[in-house]
């Protein structure tokens, strides 16, 4: 009987039951042990872990301690903010001065005194004199420019303009004047004087104890608007321009430069809100202003029966008839003018200045006629302001991104009494919005909008909540405005 070899290399057979014990035991529990290290090493609570134990350990002590580290740092700075703070008050004699010494170096100083300390530096490090040659020229230029500056200047100084508040067209007068106060001459000064955005610069000649210098600056008032004028500077530094000091002797003083006005017709009259405006041509049978006798009615207030008249009559007719006096209304006017500031309502800026125009003309007006008034323009509201003040406002008045219903929604809270309402704005305003902006009055108050549009021919619109007037130059306000109040 022939046996096949069993070939080592095959596969063991798994029904084979005659494999030995020891074959199964060995590297298998350490197999599995590894395994079971890898598994648990692989899944966690969360199904992760990391080498040192799960991931959301790591980032928990990472927290705590960022936490912890955060603390620390507000301790710290509310432990040294009141003694840093108190150590500086202490060195404020060391470091104003010093302040004010570095901010009189000019940019050219500083280049100068960094190539001088970069020149002595590379001198020492490698030994090159001729690095110490430039280093030692600008250390000594710096130095000496110092010395220019040193003590103190003493002066009086005053400024005063003449015309404060001018039309455009005029001009107006600045003049100062200064005092030299110190025992010794002061030599030639530079002086500057501010207006607008130029610079008028002096140079004082040699000035002895006592001895003033006095300067007038003639100053046109071309465009609408503010000019600041002053301070009066004074300047003093080296020739070369290293080191610049300036003080301010005077405060600023502002022109204002009120757009031009034309004269206008009154604006008529109110509403019925007390008895102190102006006289109506509307019967009325109790006012103030006096009209006519009547005779009597059931119903009428006896108090105003004319007695004396009563008598005469009642006499002469044989009759008792009584007599009864008849007023004309008085309406107080509480007019707003509203100029529109908004860049998209206009095509040009020369529309805008009529605009300002025309509403400081109505304002001007207003006034005139002893009315009350109130001023919106932009973010400006100004109520019951006097005369200079309500050009003073359209002085300073400039595009804003406040649209025209936005300024009619403020007329409720800064003129609750409000009559008449004056709404000047540009070409490009539509009818839609000046709808939805009347929705904001009341249905009493009269609401006059004039449109500027430049070039364009006078026109009038009527519509069932207001009137629309169209202006092309100052001059035509008048003429349109006596037509749209006519309305």
């Amino acid at each position: 009987m022939m046996v096949a070899p069993i070939d080592s290399a095959a596969p063991a057979d798994p029904d084979d039951r005659t494999q030995r014990r020891s074959d199964l035991a060995g590297p298998a529990p350490a197999a599995y042990g590894a395994a079971s290290a890898s598994s648990s090493a692989s899944t966690g609570p969360l199904g992760s872990t990391g080498p040192t134990g799960p991931t959301g350990a790591r980032p928990a002590n990472w927290r705590r301690r960022w936490i912890r580290l955060q603390g620390r740092g507000r301790a710290l700075a509310a432990w040294a903010s009141p003694r840093l703070l108190e150590l500086w008050r202490r060195l404020e004699p060391v470091h104003r001065p010093l302040g004010r010494l570095l901010a009189c170096v000019t940019r050219l100083g500083w280049t100068v005194l960094a190539i001088g300390l970069v020149g002595w530096w590379l001198s020492v490090r490698l030994g090159w004199a001729e690095f110490g040659l430039i280093g030692a020229v600008g250390l000594i230029l710096f130095a000496l420019s110092i010395l220019f500056v040193i003590g103190r200047t003493r002066l009086e100084v005053t400024l005063e303009v003449s015309g404060q508040r001018v039309n455009v067209g005029d001009a107006s007068v600045a003049r100062f004047e200064l005092t030299n106060v110190a025992r010794a001459p002061l030599v030639g000064l530079g002086v500057e004087l501010p207006v607008g955005l130029a610079v008028a610069r002096y140079t004082t000649p040699v000035l002895a104890n006592g001895a003033a210098y006095e300067e007038w600056v003639t100053i046109p008032a071309a465009h609408r608007g503010v000019v600041p004028v002053g301070p009066v500077r004074s300047q003093r530094g080296d020739p070369i321009g290293l080191i610049r000091r300036e003080v301010a002797w005077t405060d600023s003083i502002d022109i204002f430069v009120h757009p031009q006005v034309v004269p206008v017709e009154s604006l008529g009259t109110g509403l019925l809100r007390d008895l102190e405006g102006q006289t109506t041509q509307d019967i009325s049978n109790s006012d103030l202003a006096f009209h006519a006798l009547r005779d009597y009615v059931p119903g009428d207030d006896q108090r105003y029966i004319h007695w004396k008249s009563t008598a005469k009559l009642s006499s002469a007719a044989g009759e008792q008839k009584f007599l009864v006096r008849q007023f004309l209304d008085t309406r107080r006017s509480h007019v707003v003018v509203i100029a529109g500031t908004e860049l998209g309502d206009y095509t040009d800026e020369e529309e805008f200045e009529l605009v300002l125009s025309c509403a400081a003309s109505i304002a001007v007006q207003a006034i005139r006629d002893e009315m009350d008034l109130s001023l919106i323009c932009g973010s400006m509201g100004v109520a019951h302001p006097v005369p200079h003040l309500a050009l003073d406002t359209y002085s300073r008045a400039d595009f804003e991104a406040v649209s025209l219903s936005a300024s009619f929604a403020r007329v409720p809270e800064l003129a609750p009494d409000a009559s008449m309402v004056v709404a000047v704005t540009g070409p490009l305003v539509g009818f839609e919005q000046l709808e939805r902006s009347r929705v904001s009055l009341a249905p009493e108050v009269r609401l006059i909008v004039i449109r500027v549009e430049l070039g364009a021919d006078i026109a009038l619109r009527e519509t069932s909540g207001f009137v629309e007037l169209t202006v092309g130059q100052l001059d035509d306000l008048p003429r349109a405005l006596r037509g749209g109040l006519a309305r």
